[in-house]
Order: C-alpha cells, then structure tokens, then sequence
C-alpha cells in the first residue's frame, strides 16, 4: 500500500444491476413465482416471526429450491449468478476509475456493502472486481450444499462494513480488530476517501454515516424506472446523498463524470493533508 488507498463501495441490487439479483432467474425461472409474491411472502414471514427481512428471505430461498428439488451447492448458486444484468457500462467501470486514481497517485479499491446474495454476486462477471463482498451469505455443509444463512446483512448492519474499510479490518468474523481503538489518524482510509453507490432505503443509514463522516455518498438510480429517480432526488432533499446520477457506468457519461470528480477531490485532500 505504498499509495493512499481510497474506495469506491456499492450497493448491488438497483445499483450495478437493475431490481434485485434475485429476480433475474432464480425466482421467475426456477421457482416459477412471481416476484412480487415472492417478496411479499417474505413480509409475511418476517413479521409472523418477529424476524429480520433478510433472513426471511434467505429462508425462503432455500426452502421453496428444496420443494422444487433444485440444486443447493454452492457452484449451483454462483452459477444463478450469471444471469445478473448489470447496467451499461458496469464491466469496463472498474479499470477506467482504477486508471484515473492511480494517475493522481491513488491506490482505489471496490467494495460491495449489500443486503443480497454474496454467492450471486460471486457469479457475476465483475466478481474479480471487488477486494470483497459484503454481502447476505448461506451456510454451507461438507457437501458444499446451503443449510440455512451464515451471514444477514439488513440496512443497519451495512454500516460497519464502512468502519471495516475504514479500518482496513476487513475479516466480517473478526469482532475484535473492528472494535479495537484506533485514532482517526491511523486508519488505513478515511471516509473523505471513500466514495458509497447506492440506490435505496437499505442505504439511508449508510449514506448518512458518509455524509456525517465527510464521505461521498451518490445515490444511483434507473433511467427507465421513474420512481428511482425520484427516491434518488429525495435522498438529495434529505441531505442523505451528496450526488445523483442514473444507473450510466459508460465512459462519458453523468456518472463517470462524478467519479472522475471524486477521485480528483480525494486526491486534494491527499495533497493537503501531506502539505497543509
């Protein structure tokens, strides 16, 4: 780490990639539902169990692929994961921005902070992208086959995978070192070198940790879905997003033009925290 690390973390669902990764096949194509049921079914269990949403769903998932006798292995799920549709754009992203920060003398790093599923994210084709996944996991036996969640990630608990970096304690099983204390003034990458892309409610209380610490918060939405702009602009009102920008990861486009913006504003920072 010879140049001052900084980070871009993101959402997944509605951030890289349109609706939720569980949408794209596995719940049409493989349970046959409708999302929309599926989701609400998940409501439903969530509050007759006094639970948390996330492992409701996470439950869900496993128990309706068991009744459709589908394959439960944790290949079978990275597999799913392949049929992700990412926004335009998104493969190429990481080198442009990896490129530009390193001419500025950053060392830039991508993180995923999201509520779904790691094992999907995982077969994705921009899994490689990502230093790590922070992300709802399952529990995996001897045979490699899902038993039930080994990791929930709702919309409080993304917050300390933010300290996590901050830290550069990076190890999600590791309680000790994330809550050991440490001056600001050695933490590996401080939050005004940490950029967060996310596109909902699971990210109120994320972007408010980064607009609170000195952070850049952007909130993304889909062009086609009219009402992610407008939750995109109400994050703005709210002071919870610093910028917004539709769901373009092309060259050129609004949302590069930020990044591109960011980068340079953390290497200011740089340069004024070394020089005064």
């Amino acid at each position: 780490m010879s140049r001052p690390l900084a980070v871009f973390a993101y959402d997944f669902d509605g951030t890289l990639a349109r609706g939720n990764m569980q949408e794209h096949a596995f719940i049409p194509d493989e349970l046959g539902m409708n999302h929309t049921d599926f989701w609400r079914e998940t409501q439903l269990l969530a509050r007759a169990q006094r639970g948390d949403a996330i492992l409701a769903y996470m439950h869900l998932m496993l128990e309706k692929a068991r009744e459709k006798g589908l394959e439960l292995t944790l290949e079978s799920w990275r597999a799913r994961g392949a049929a992700i549709r990412l926004f335009p754009g998104v493969e190429a992203w990481f080198t442009r921005q990896n490129t530009r920060a390193a001419a500025l003398g950053l060392d830039l790093r991508h993180f995923i902070i999201s509520s779904g599923n790691r094992e999907l994210i995982e077969g994705s084709p921009i899994a490689h992208e990502f230093e790590r996944i922070y992300a709802s996991a399952f529990m995996f036996n001897a045979r490699h086959e899902a038993t039930g969640p080994a990791l929930a990630i709702n919309y409080t608990g993304k917050t300390q995978y933010l300290f996590r970096i901050n830290k550069w304690t990076l190890n999600e099983w590791d309680n000790e070192a994330i809550n050991a204390v440490q001056a600001n003034r050695d933490r590996a990458v401080p939050f005004d070198r940490i950029a967060f892309f996310g596109d909902g409610l699971t990210d109120i209380p994320v972007m408010r940790v980064m607009t609170d610490h000195g952070g850049h918060p952007v909130a993304v939405y889909d062009p086609d879905r009219p009402y992610t702009e407008a939750a995109a602009a109400k994050l703005l009102r709210d002071g919870r997003a610093r910028l917004a920008a539709g769901g373009d990861y092309r060259e050129g486009s609004e949302l590069d033009g930020l990044a591109a913006e960011i980068i340079a504003e953390m290497a200011r920072g740089v340069t004024t925290d070394m020089f005064g």
